[in-house]
């Protein structure tokens, strides 16, 4: 019974050994090189960890996205990176060459982070006293108001060289003078005598002196 133990023990520890020299022999080492790229835009990815899933063994993508490090067929090859969801590649166990390429795509990874509030008091007794005494800023419906009181309104009207009727018709007049001369050049004014005439009537009746706003 202990010969009969010990011939099956011999039988399994030689089928496992024959088992890993087999799969041993299956395995070849390759040079494993490729190019990282967006799904989408096929832009090229750097810093992307490559590595062998079961002995961690690997290597950094450079700046164009260019890896290469020495894998073994059969291997599984993982690609991980920030920002990025992670991909994983396995290698054709019947490569008959020492070397094997591939383009590997990774689509982007969105993460949704939960909301986070930063408050710039360390209690919520110092918030409530902050927020109480706070001196809250007009907005544009009070300050529209505001504007459009008597008082302001008159001191407004009251700095004004001209009041709405004469800047009415001054305007009026502008735009037909712009009509007017339309398709041609218009005089120069500073050589019209009827202009100077004006103009020193006007200095003469004190037209230019400031307003007492009393």
């Amino acid at each position: 019974m202990h010969i009969l133990f010990l011939k099956k023990l011999a039988g399994l520890f030689l089928f496992v050994l024959l088992s890993v020299q087999l799969f041993a022999q299956d395995k070849r080492v390759i040079q494993f090189t490729g190019i990282i790229m967006t799904s989408d835009s096929l832009m090229a990815i750097p810093n992307v960890f490559i590595y062998e899933k079961t002995s961690g063994r690997g290597t950094l993508s450079n700046f164009k996205g260019f890896f290469s490090f020495a894998a073994e067929t059969g291997d599984t090859i993982m690609f991980s990176s920030i920002g990025f969801k992670k991909q994983r590649y396995i290698i054709p166990k019947d490569l008959t060459d020492e070397r094997y390429s591939i383009i590997q795509l990774m689509p982007i990874d969105t993460i949704f982070l939960a909301e986070t509030i930063i408050y710039p008091w360390p209690s919520k007794e110092e918030f409530k006293d902050a927020f109480l005494t706070a001196d809250i800023p007009d907005d544009d419906y009070e300050l529209a108001r505001k504007n459009l009181e008597n008082e302001m309104l008159k001191e407004m009207g009251l700095a004004l060289a001209n009041d709405g009727d004469m800047n009415a018709d001054y305007q009026t007049k502008q735009l037909a003078q712009k009509i007017y001369y339309a398709g041609q050049n218009a005089p120069i004014t500073v050589l019209n005598i009827f202009n100077w005439i004006e103009f020193f009537e006007a200095w003469k009746r004190g037209d230019f002196k400031k307003k007492d706003k009393n």
